[in-house]
């Protein structure tokens, strides 16, 4: 998410400065021109900068967000790419004073990552969430707005607490859905090894999500409890409802809630396609 943020605006910007812990990364975003100059020193990569944005594993902006203040010049806008929102916002409200927070979360995440995998295209079209703390400023939430406008999103600024409700459902959900339907298929391949050979596009675009990184994955269900389990309880309730029509073999009652269900779907907005 980061080198993809880091290309997307390397020609907006005058200078895009790449700060990791590994100087192998800052070689291969170098190499692929995503950055103008990178550095593994924190304080100096931060210190002059009009706009800084953290990207990292939820907790690791957590403790970012601990130190980084005294290194911040006045009025710098601190942004991050985190997947939920109150705990990040609640530790951008201990900042320094001289700091602008703003949560980000952009709605265009893979179940790749690493530098290898930046795409300066990646946000092109999707909605990226801003949630703003009473104490960022119009003209920082302004120039929040324009950060993600100039990547092609269309910002969006909401609650941080509703953030995480929503992206319960629509995305940390389905993550842990498709880990439950792979350990169900690898259960079964314990009996009968063959269900993997036979296991065709259906099963591997449902299953997609569970091959996201892990420790990604663990900062964002350990960060966003009480919503994730409060959307599996709602999902279990759907299914238990769907295997009791199954069970009765109640067919119109059956095919209504799946007719339903294909019409909501169908009425999905269409993904965006990145223009190139």
């Amino acid at each position: 998410m980061g080198g993809s943020l880091a290309g997307a605006l390397r020609n907006k910007c005058r200078t895009v400065i790449g700060v990791t812990r590994r100087t192998e990364t800052i070689e291969t975003a170098l190499a692929r021109g995503l950055i103008d100059r990178g550095t593994t020193d924190l304080p100096s990569g931060v210190c002059h900068s009009d706009v800084v944005i953290l990207a990292t594993p939820v907790r690791v902006i957590l403790e970012l967000l601990a130190e980084i203040g005294p290194y911040l010049p006045e009025g710098c806008l601190l942004m991050d790419l985190g997947s939920t929102k109150a705990q990040i916002v609640a530790a951008m409200a201990r900042l320094p004073a001289h700091v602008q927070p703003l949560g980000g979360h952009p709605m265009c995440g893979r179940e790749v990552s690493g530098i290898a995998e930046a795409d300066p295209t990646l946000y092109v079209g999707h909605p990226f969430i801003l949630t703003p703390l009473p104490r960022t400023s119009q003209d920082a939430l302004a120039q929040g707005r324009a950060l993600a406008e100039a990547v092609g999103a269309r910002p969006l600024v909401i609650a941080s607490e509703r953030h995480d409700q929503l992206v319960a459902t629509i995305s940390h959900l389905p993550y842990l859905l498709a880990c439950g339907l792979v350990a169900t298929v690898q259960s079964k391949a314990a009996d009968d090894p063959l269900v993997w050979e036979i296991a065709a596009s259906g099963f591997r675009d449902t299953s997609r999500l569970a091959a996201s990184n892990t420790t990604m994955m663990l900062d964002i269900l350990l960060t966003n409890r009480q919503a994730i389990l409060a959307a599996l309880e709602a999902c279990e309730a759907q299914l238990r409802h769907l295997a009791h029509l199954l069970e009765g073999g109640a067919e119109e009652d059956l095919r209504t809630a799946l007719h339903l269900i294909r019409e909501c779907r169908r009425d999905l907005p269409a993904s965006p396609r990145p223009q190139v």
